[in-house]
C-alpha cells in the first residue's frame, strides 16, 4: 500500500494561498527549496488538483530554460517533469509532462492508487486534498509554516466530520523562521 502525504507551504494563520491566490509570502530560502526538490525526487506519484496543476505547469516545464535559471531551479524543473503525476479535473482537457488526467471521482481513484504498489504519493491542491482528508486517505501531513499572517484565502485544512489523531514525526527549522512539522495519521 502506498503512503499519501499532503505537503504544502502554509501561513501561520493556516492558509496555503492568500486572497486572490497570492503566493508571494511563501518564497523559499535556498535550503527550503532544496528540501522541496528532494521531496519531488522521492515522490513516486504526485496528485494535483486543477488550480495547483495550472500553477505548476505554467512555470516548471520550461523553468530550466529561462535566462538566469539557477542550478537549483534547473534540477527542480527536471525532477518535476520526470515525476509521474495525476491531475484531477473535470474542466482540464489535456495534460503533459509525464501526467495522466482523471475526470471521474477523485476519492475512488485515490483509493485505487493507494492500493497499488509503488513509491510514496504526494497530494496537492486545497480542494483535492480536502476530499482525500474527509475520506480518511491522508497518511501524513507535511506542513511548512511561514511566519506570516495573511488574514484569509485558501485554507490548508477542511471541515471534518470526525477528529483525526496525529503523531508528530519530525520538526525542522529553515531560514527566515520557517518551520516544518510532519505528522502521521494514527490508524
Amino acid at each position: 500500500m502506498r503512503k499519501l502525504t499532503f505537503a504544502m507551504n502554509l501561513s501561520l494563520d493556516g492558509y496555503i494561498a492568500a486572497p486572490g491566490d497570492d503566493l508571494g509570502w511563501s518564497v523559499p530560502s535556498d535550503e527550503l527549496f532544496q528540501w522541496w526538490s528532494d521531496r519531488v525526487d522521492a515522490t513516486g506519484l504526485a496528485l494535483y488538483g486543477r488550480k495547483l496543476w495550472e500553477t505548476m505547469s505554467s512555470h516548471w516545464p520550461t523553468a530550466d530554460k529561462q535566462p538566469g535559471a539557477t542550478s537549483a531551479a534547473i534540477e527542480y524543473a527536471g525532477r518535476w517533469r520526470d515525476m509521474p503525476k495525476v491531475v484531477f479535473s473535470s474542466t482540464t482537457s489535456t495534460v503533459d509532462w509525464n501526467t495522466r488526467l482523471v475526470t471521474g471521482d477523485a476519492v475512488t481513484e485515490i483509493t485505487r492508487l493507494k492500493a497499488d504498489d509503488g513509491g510514496p504519493m504526494d497530494i496537492g491542491g486545497a480542494t483535492l486534498a480536502a476530499a482525500a482528508m474527509r475520506a480518511g486517505l491522508i497518511d501524513e501531513y507535511a506542513i511548512v509554516t511561514h511566519p506570516v499572517l495573511v488574514g484569509g484565502g485558501t485554507p490548508f485544512f477542511t471541515a471534518l466530520d470526525n477528529w483525526v489523531n496525529l503523531t508528530l514525526v519530525e520538526t525542522r527549522t529553515f531560514p527566515d523562521g520557517v518551520v516544518l512539522t510532519r505528522y502521521e495519521t494514527k490508524r
